[in-house]
């Protein structure tokens, strides 16, 4: 890296001097953000032994309901509920106003509470639930999600530590099979879960998720309750650090949900995240900056800047269409030269990237390349564009909540972006190819040659992400609505104790 820096910042390469400091500062923040990465690599931990939980805790599990979500999937949530095996009083915080859902937690044993019509979504229900009950933890669950019977074995034991505020164990799927956007969603959620996870758990700031994740009640009570936002659990993880409470990070899926199964769905998804995540670095990681340890600092600060991809991404695609309408170009660099210089940082990243599978939470199945996790992460750059220009005009956007269901049957429109831009494509390749074969003269064919074949490779590279993109949009107009966790047999569902290892397995 320092190499390709001395090369990068020659005084000839300098071109256009103010789109070579865009050009400079987004590169290098991408270079930047791996190192980071490899910062926190280098402190991955997990517990040692999972303690076992003391006997006689009172255990109070929260699921929501939402309008419009279905009645059966909460069969399967409810029926796994029962079977862990922890003692416990499950609560469905409920908004629905549907004698259905009343009607169904009755049946289960679970006991159904009225939150319709409460401001702050999930985090608003949370909160009234937290003044309707008085259990010492509170495990918050999505009722996509199908708990294993050992759940709360896996995370109430850490609460011996008397300052561990919340305990996070892993996420995983039953439906990533369903769809190319299901697999590639899933994919970007393997490195998070196992050695981003773990490494944040090392530095002591291993972070809340919306789902699965066990919470002392002192804690939330510290903080003025769960934090109603976009990017609820996020905030909510940062403001229990700030008061000095400690996490556990327990890299064990025991439980499984659902993802989202195409394009439309997961682009609501990550629209609601980036834009929660642009409020957290703009309002709450200010206000809590001085309250972090300098760990927490450093990490807090790299997930808040982490949907800067998608500003970057728009400079990118930008700079060759405007070379060809404008000829401005921010630097004169031997494409060759990059490449040499380059490429061992892309070879080492990418060998660091494998050698860090080991730590995923299952290696035999969540190893690979992950290229679908890639192609969704570009053909989302509209989307994270987008909340980046909400946020600076601090335009606010509904909850959203993930989509049980895929819904079929036409191309989202977060796609357009993707297909306008391979239509611009298409068009400036042609028009650059025509003017090229009979109208430039020879003089500047030669002088421009290198600059042109090179632009157009790096807008091929563009559309290509594009398509694939595209195509994961289209998959939409030929799957079928299912409803996943009918599929799933919750008494099939076994638990295997490791008597080496003291884990569960």
């Amino acid at each position: 890296m320092f190499s390709l820096a001395e090369w990068w910042f020659q005084g000839k390469h300098i071109v256009n001097f103010p789109l070579f400091v865009l050009l400079s500062t987004f590169f290098w923040y991408g270079v930047f953000r791996v190192v980071l990465i490899w910062i926190n690599y280098l402190n991955i931990t997990k517990p040692r032994v999972v303690p076992k939980p003391k006997k006689g805790l009172k255990v109070a599990i929260f699921t929501t309901s939402a309008p419009g979500e279905p009645l059966s999937m909460f069969e399967k949530t409810f029926e796994a509920l029962n079977n862990v095996t922890y003692p416990h009083t499950t609560y469905l915080l409920d908004s629905t106003e549907d004698e259905a859902f009343k009607q169904l937690a009755e049946d289960y044993g679970v006991v159904w509470l009225d939150l319709a019509n409460l401001p702050g979504a999930k985090a608003g229900k949370v909160n009234k639930a937290l003044e309707l009950t008085d259990e010492e933890f509170i495990l918050i669950l999505d009722p996509d999600h199908i708990a294993f019977p050992n759940f709360l074995d896996q995370t109430l034991g850490f609460f011996r530590d008397e300052k561990v505020g919340f305990v996070q164990v892993s996420q995983g799927y039953y439906n990533q099979s369903a769809s190319m956007v299901a697999k590639g969603a899933a994919e970007q959620t393997y490195s998070f879960y196992g050695p981003t996870q773990m490494g944040l758990n090392g530095y002591g700031c291993a972070v809340a998720i919306g789902a699965n994740c066990t919470f002392r009640r002192e804690a939330l009570e510290s903080i003025g309750g769960h934090a109603v936002a976009l990017a609820e659990d996020l905030v909510t993880s940062m403001r229990i650090h700030a008061e000095g409470w400690k996490s556990v990070y327990n890299p064990v899926i025991v439980s499984r949900g659902i993802v989202p199964e195409e394009f439309g769905s997961f682009a609501k998804q990550q629209l609601k995240w980036s834009r929660g995540v642009f409020e957290v670095l703009f309002v709450d990681y200010p206000k809590l900056f001085r309250k972090f340890t300098f760990w927490q600092k450093f990490s807090y600060g790299a997930i808040s800047f982490y949907y800067f991809t998608g500003l970057l991404t728009v400079f990118f695609i930008a700079i060759p269409p405007l070379y060809f309408v404008t000829g401005a170009i921010p630097a004169n660099m031997i494409f060759s030269e990059f490449i040499v210089k380059g490429l061992p940082i892309i070879l080492v990243a990418t060998a660091i990237y494998f050698y860090v599978q080991k730590f995923m939470c299952h290696p035999e199945i969540e190893r690979g390349f992950h290229w679908r996790a890639m192609v969704l992460k570009y053909a989302l750059w509209p989307i994270f564009f987008l909340s980046f220009i909400l946020s600076v005009f601090n335009y606010e956007i509904p909850y959203i909540p993930t989509a049980k269901k895929a819904n079929v049957g036409s191309i989202t429109p977060f796609a357009r972006p993707l297909m306008w831009y391979n239509v611009f494509f298409i068009i400036t390749i042609t028009m650059v190819i025509l003017n090229r074969a009979y109208f430039a003269p020879e003089s500047e064919l030669l002088f421009t040659s290198s600059r042109t074949w090179g632009m157009i490779g790096f807008s091929f590279l563009a559309f290509v992400m594009s398509s694939w993109g595209l195509y994961a949009a289209y998959e939409a107009v030929k799957l079928k609505s299912e409803a996943p966790w009918e599929n799933v047999e919750v008494d099939a569902i076994i638990v295997e104790e490791d008597k080496t290892t003291k884990e569960t397995k």
